[in-house]
């Protein structure tokens, strides 16, 4: 039996070039891994069914997740942010471990997303996990940025599958706990 409770949420999945986006959206919407870098030119949209489960609920709700991989050049985020962030629901920041010099714009792309859909709920990760050793990274910038931001920040590998399923359910969970207690809070129409 289907549930009665179906949100179709954008989410905008965003970060520098070569982070491993498009392979981390692939790895959850197709469950597959491919080494050929693609370099994503102004956003690609994928689209998946996820069941989320909240507290108190019996049944769990359909979320319609509309994924878009963001092109990794900032300036292509200071001219094009109205058009491909608004109406987000939740934003995915993403990292390269085994690049550092990522870790400072998480946040640049974090503040931008927000600063057209509003204070949406963040899900931070560092990806390819398989190729670091994580215990001797200094991650301290993404903790910081992730404390900034109220995220949860998880270590990903889109080629070994690690976390990548609990990232996408956790936007997904956020988001929909977020658009629920808008909707509670709104005031009713006059009639």
């Amino acid at each position: 039996m289907e549930s009665p409770h179906e949100f179709r949420m954008k989410v905008c999945v965003v970060g520098t070039a070569r982070v491993g986006k498009s392979s981390l959206i692939r790895r959850f919407v197709y469950n597959q891994f491919d080494d050929k870098y693609l370099f994503t030119i102004g956003a690609n949209i994928s689209k998946t069914m996820l069941d989320v489960t909240l507290p108190g609920s019996e049944e769990p709700w359909k979320v319609i997740l509309m994924l878009w991989d963001i092109m990794g050049e900032k300036d292509f985020m200071t001219v094009l942010k109205e058009a491909y962030f608004q109406h987000a629901s939740g934003v995915i920041a993403v990292a390269d471990l085994t690049r550092p010099e990522t870790f400072p714009d998480v946040s640049e792309w974090i503040r931008g997303v927000r600063q057209v859909a509003g204070d949406v709920p963040v899900v931070m990760l560092g990806n390819k996990l398989d190729l670091v050793d994580f215990r001797e990274l200094d991650w301290s910038p993404l903790a910081e940025a992730s404390a900034e931001f109220s995220a949860a920040f998880l270590p990903t590998s889109a080629k070994a599958g690690n976390n990548v399923q609990v990232a996408f359910s956790m936007i997904g969970r956020l988001a929909l706990t977020r658009m629920l207690e808008e909707r509670k809070a709104a005031p009713a129409p006059m009639g």
